[in-house]
């Protein structure tokens, strides 16, 4: 990572002042810091900025927010809740499997991988970027919420009609960024085992697409 930030054209327009600012580069030098003292760091660098690679600002539909990265061996790939093929789907994933199959009666194939999500316009957004090998939340306080929160700022303000998806008491804080009057706003229990099946029955996914069609918008097919 170095401070010609890779990521979609779309996004490095509409996020070019956070690029410059002093949080940012103190950012990238700590993540280089890390590296180089042979810490590893999840997702792959080339994988950090995946969400906004595979879904561009114009293209942006829901935004499902997560907290921050799977930190074990092979997890992250730099989208909210997915992890690659191959991988087992995380408890969190299975339970979201199962609302979907219970809100919309479909089966699910089981894929864990949510790049389709991603390519019909569902943001999978982290607050958090990054994170160290085996340590949840290390990277909590290094600068990337303020980055996701100037994401969802933009969004807020540039686009109408976005459907976000805050999921657990970590993300509902973010409703304070988010304009009511041009976005919609869907809360629930986190999909975490930890909330004792409170995610279950939010019926979001049925939902979304309620709104997405009010909206005039394609909905999302969420069977994978």
């Amino acid at each position: 990572m170095d401070m010609d930030v890779k990521i979609e054209q779309s996004w490095k327009n509409a996020l070019s002042a956070e690029f410059e600012k002093p949080y940012f580069a103190s950012m990238v030098r700590f993540l280089h810091q890390e590296k180089a003292s042979g810490k590893v760091i999840y997702p792959p660098g080339s994988q950090i900025f995946r969400a906004f690679d595979l879904t561009p600002v114009d293209k942006v539909k829901v935004v499902i927010l997560g907290q921050d990265p799977y930190h074990g061996p092979g997890q992250a790939m730099g989208l909210s809740f997915s992890v690659p093929n191959g991988v087992p789907a995380p408890p969190s994933l299975r339970n979201i499997f199962k609302e979907i199959e219970s809100d919309l009666g479909i089966r699910m194939s089981g894929s864990p991988n949510l790049e389709n999500w991603a390519r019909q316009g569902v943001l999978l957004l982290n607050s958090v970027l990054t994170v160290l090998a085996g340590q949840p939340t290390s990277h909590g306080a290094i600068g990337w919420q303020q980055f996701t929160d100037a994401v969802i700022s933009y969004l807020s303000e540039n686009c109408s009609g976005i459907v976000f998806l805050l999921w657990g008491n970590f993300a509902r804080q973010k409703a304070a960024l988010i304009d009511p009057s041009r976005h919609h706003i869907l809360t629930a229990a986190h999909p975490s085992p930890l909330a004792r099946g409170a995610f279950f029955g939010c019926r979001h996914f049925s939902k979304t697409n309620q709104i997405l069609i009010s909206e005039g918008k394609t909905p999302i097919d969420w069977q994978l």
